[in-house]
């Protein structure tokens, strides 16, 4: 194997230069936030246009399966081939890679925009998934080949916190569009963006980019693409059922993780492997890997029901929603640089395991939320749960990387970024399934005394319970509907806040000292 080779796109500094960052490389974040905010915003636009789009004049008359799928058909694709991704970026180059995921996600942006049916939609939309897999592992990369140890911290703070502003921004955004422009809009307004982050990298980023020169390893790849998409389509497609029993749900789920076990096997016994699954015997690299997945875990599924309760129980449009949410994007801001400091200082285990249970706290306290709770209270539980969520992010990610040996940044980059995206697919389908599951127990027993066609409609959801009550004309429905959501929203909530609390847990016990007295990591 070859050595790597490294370029930078500042001049060397002597040692003991305590000088911060050039302009350059600070234009260089500033291009790599761009990408990976385009990335992210795609994760969250398309949620208000969901009513539009089942619209069959001003949208593509979809119905509520192909709706999930237009959704679930970006993450499924983006989360399992991140880590191929990763294995190319490292191979052919990182801006290379992030400029052939740049040109994919902006051409399939324009195709989404003009789609003319809900299948055409879905196809593009997966298309999307495949650039933005080009596009985040060679971000993280890059910005561990353009800033040293002494700022990488503090970039990869930036680069995490600047996450938080797509959280709230993609529903603002995308009700702003929706306001004054057809639907294609939410995803036309990533043409620009592509554009500009295009001429960006060209100027600003570095051409020859660090990376190992290694053969390539063609069936590990296959097997980790198989078996991740295997586990990700089965947990996208029992929450859909709402049937975790069902055979083609859990036999996806299980064939998926075989393939994983073999792709392990393999990856152990090749001269090459396109990733050293060895790392995990690492406890820092797995515990910190974990933890980011579990944070996302807990923040897309509390985006989930929460924009369920903001639009369904407080009866909020889309914009509105949108701009309710912000908060917890202003914790993530505020959380990522703080905790960077404070890892400085105080270690990492402290911080990110208070940072976790700060979470924790975030979403267990929408148990006191109901059908007439004020915005004030709940942006306050916003904002605690951005802060921790944005103070744990940040410091594992920047663990993760400093692990990682040099030519192996675009792999360990995807692992990363993998668990962020695993993470929020089982957030949604395993705290959305919890949420149907209990919702549906709850208004069981008031739909006995409406005849059986509508009582069947009324069960699915919260929403439809309401319709049902509007064309009955039964408002007391309407407010059981209310209660019941709010009743099954505190169950999830509580499920959200274990999730966050085993997370602390990982890093208290990935970051022990060891046997010798010293710490297993540094700091």
């Amino acid at each position: 194997m070859a050595a790597p080779h490294t370029a930078s796109t500042t001049s060397p500094r002597r040692a003991g230069d305590r000088s911060g960052p050039t302009a350059r490389q600070w234009l260089a974040l500033g291009v790599l936030i761009l990408a990976q905010l385009a990335v992210w915003l795609d994760n969250t636009v398309l949620n208000v246009a969901l009513t539009t789009l089942a619209d069959p004049d001003a949208g593509v008359g979809a119905d509520p399966g192909e709706l999930q799928w237009s959704i679930s058909s970006y993450t499924l694709v983006f989360a399992v081939l991140l880590f191929t991704g990763g294995v190319l970026a490292d191979r052919y180059g990182h801006r290379a890679l992030l400029l052939a995921g740049m040109g994919v996600f902006g051409a399939a942006s324009a195709w989404a925009a003009y789609s003319g049916s809900a299948t055409e939609l879905i196809v593009a939309r997966g298309v999307m998934g495949v650039g933005s897999a080009l596009i985040m592992p060679a971000t993280l990369s890059l910005i561990a080949q353009v800033f040293d140890e002494r700022h990488r911290a503090t970039a990869i703070a930036i680069w995490s916190a600047s996450s938080g502003l797509a959280i709230a921004g993609g529903p603002v955004l995308g009700g702003v569009l929706l306001d004054h422009f057809w639907w294609g809009s939410v995803f036309l307004v990533n043409v620009p963006i592509v554009l500009l982050c295009v001429a960006g990298a060209l100027i600003w980023l570095p051409g020859a980019e660090r990376f190992v020169e290694h053969r390539f390893d063609p069936l590990g790849v296959l097997l980790s693409t198989a078996g991740l998409f295997a586990v990700v389509w089965g947990v996208i497609e029992g929450g859909h059922r709402n049937d975790w029993g069902d055979p083609v749900v859990w036999g996806s789920i299980a064939g998926g993780l075989v393939l994983v076990a073999v792709f392990v096997a393999v990856e152990l016994r090749v001269a090459n492997p396109s990733f050293d699954v060895r790392l995990f015997r690492d406890r820092r690299f797995t515990g910190a890997s974990v933890a980011v997945m579990l944070v996302f875990f807990g923040l897309n599924g509390s985006m989930y029901y929460t924009s369920f309760y903001l639009q369904g129980v407080h009866g909020q449009s889309p914009l509105t929603c949108g701009l309710t949410l912000a908060p917890v994007a202003a914790g993530v801001v505020l959380g990522a640089p703080v905790s960077a400091r404070l890892v400085k200082r105080y270690g990492l285990r402290p911080v990110v395991t208070a940072a976790m249970l700060a979470a924790a706290a975030g979403f267990a306290s929408y148990v006191f939320l109901d059908e007439h709770s004020g915005l004030p209270l709940f942006w306050v539980f916003l904002v605690v749960q951005g802060l921790g969520m944005g103070a744990a992010v940040a410091p594992t990610t920047e663990a993760i990387m400093a692990i990682l040996p040099p030519g192996r940044t675009g792999a360990g980059s995807a692992v990363n970024n993998s668990m962020r995206q695993i993470g929020g697919v089982l957030g949604v389908a395993v705290l959305g399934s919890v949420l149907t599951t209990v919702y549906r127990s709850e208004i069981r027993p008031e739909l006995d005394a409406l005849p059986e066609g509508p009582a069947a409609t009324a069960e699915e959801s919260a929403e439809a319970t309401r319709l049902v009550a509007d064309q009955l004309n039964l408002p007391g429905l309407a407010a059981q509907a209310d209660s019941g959501y709010v009743a099954a929203m505190h169950v999830a909530a509580v499920g959200g806040a274990a999730v966050s609390f085993i997370g602390a847990a990982v890093i208290w016990y990935a970051y022990r000292r060891t046997r010798t007295g010293r710490h297993s990591a540094r700091g």
